[in-house]
């Protein structure tokens, strides 16, 4: 591979490390584009264990389960309580909260509004209590993780960390104890510049129809983690593009292809990059080996196998397994960025590069397919590894060596990048324009018509949707 091929790669890295007019030897982490201002003080992780106190009296075994009950024999953990004691001056923040949510895109209906108003007239006390906590656990549950059920989020498997990391007994605690209920709630928003622009185009907008579309559309951001991390790569799947971003900034955007609707549909994931594969082999499915019949044609005639880049072999089973051999017909082409997930999606190179130029690129059998992979691959090389800009040369000539070889090789790196697989059909495209983008898999009508109903209580965090498995991305 030339040094020309892969000079975006080695230009994209170097941006990471490098700043016109800035001395070379600065520390690494202050030359990546400077994180945007944030507009509310981020909440406290409540995973992060503070400085460790002195070391406390030593406790007798009866002791050290106190917060533990057993019951029939088992041990079972306490369930942190989702009630508070609620001053009437607390309470009454609350209730001025409530309407502010229309301008996140829910429904001021949703969170008892007229309970609340009476509670507080009744005065200080358990009824209080439990109607101002019910109301602020809903508060807290839509505006962090999302109001749509998990039933309506079509292929989503996405697990949201953020029920973990700002939980929601310790969100109440905290509430109650500042005083500051609108702070704390407020706090849960996105982060993400791109929610802030659909929430300004919200206010903006009378239309119903288009109104409803935006607000499906932060509500996925709800779905996603508060923080994707300083720096990702993010696919819009009915964009048809793949961003790598750094402190919420596009450093590069590529044009993919994704899966075609129905069973092949690309799905919707949050996985680490973990290695560049380059010249990847790719195993053919049993659908084609057996069911097209292309096994048996191998085997019969091994010329046509070796020129089309096949190998086969048939087990003691009579299976037989066929695998395509690395070069640039590869059906992955010449990479693929190694995810690992239950899906086996990826994202990777292809031979049919012509089908970038077209509109609807719904057009692959689940995995994602990158105009300029081999750039890509170089970028994430050198951004997965190199520790200063003095190891990005050495990093490139490698890649470029190992590349020409034309053999498999797995090229790890050290620090891992985040992916997001996303479905928004409405938001920031990439020339910063907000855009309407097409429904291509029909994933919008239930999202919209959750959205309309009456709040779901008990909510699950993860999908029960079939796992589907994508092993055929033949070229098309």
């Amino acid at each position: 591979m030339t040094y020309k091929k892969f000079l975006f790669g080695s230009v994209a890295a170097a941006a990471l490390f490098a700043n016109p007019g800035v001395a070379q030897d600065r520390k690494p982490e202050n030359l990546l584009p400077p994180e945007p201002a944030k507009v509310t003080e981020k909440l406290p992780d409540f995973t992060k264990k503070e400085a460790a106190a002195p070391a406390p009296k030593q406790e007798s075994v009866d002791q050290a389960f106190d917060d533990i009950k057993m019951q029939s024999g088992e041990v079972v953990q306490e369930v942190p309580s989702l009630v508070g004691e609620w001053s009437l001056a607390n309470a009454q923040k609350l209730l001025a909260f409530i309407p502010s949510v229309k301008a996140e895109g829910l429904r001021v209906a949703d969170y008892n509004a007229d309970g609340l108003k009476a509670a507080i007239a009744a005065g200080a006390g358990p009824a209080l209590n439990e109607v101002a906590s019910q109301t602020f656990v809903w508060l807290v549950e839509d505006l962090r993780d999302g109001r749509t059920p998990m039933e309506a989020r079509k292929q989503w498997f996405v697990v949201d960390p953020d029920p973990d990391r700002m939980p929601t007994h310790k969100l109440l605690e905290s509430a109650l104890a500042s005083g500051d209920i609108a702070g704390t709630l407020t706090a849960l928003n996105p982060t993400h510049p791109h929610y802030a622009r659909l929430k300004e185009d919200l206010a903006l907008t009378k239309d119903p129809a288009k109104r409803a579309l935006i607000r499906a559309n932060m509500d996925r951001w709800r779905w996603l983690g508060q923080d994707l991390g300083k720096k990702y790569l993010l696919t819009n799947v009915p964009e048809y593009q793949l961003r790598l971003t750094v402190n919420d900034k596009n450093i590069k955007t590529y044009r993919v292809v994704v899966g075609k609707p129905g069973r092949t549909a690309t799905p919707q994931l949050a996985e680490m990059v973990e290695a560049v594969i380059f010249n990847p082999t790719w195993t053919v499915p049993q659908s084609i080996v057996k069911g097209e019949g292309l096994g048996a044609k191998v085997l019969a005639n091994p010329g046509w196998a070796k020129a089309a880049g096949y190998k086969g072999t048939k087990g003691e089973n009579g299976w037989i397994t066929v695998v395509q051999q690395p070069g640039p017909n590869n059906s992955l082409g010449l990479m693929k960025l190694d995810m690992p997930n239950e899906h086996a999606i990826f994202l990777h190179d292809t031979p049919s590069r012509h089908l970038f130029a077209q509109d609807n690129r719904a057009l692959s059998h689940g995995c994602i397919r990158v105009q300029g992979a081999r750039e890509l691959a170089m970028t994430m090389s050198m951004l997965g590894n190199a520790k200063t800009k003095a190891d990005l040369p050495v990093i490139q000539a490698e890649v470029s060596e190992i590349t020409a070889s034309g053999e498999y090789t797995r090229y790890p790196m050290v620090n891992q990048w985040p992916v997001y697989i996303t479905y928004f059909t409405y938001g920031v495209d990439v020339n910063d324009k907000l855009t309407k983008f097409a429904d291509i898999y029909e994933r919008d009508a239930p999202v919209l018509a959750a959205l309309d109903a009456p709040r779901q209580q008990n909510r699950a965090r993860k999908t029960n949707e079939e796992v589907v498995e994508i092993v055929d991305d033949l070229q098309t």
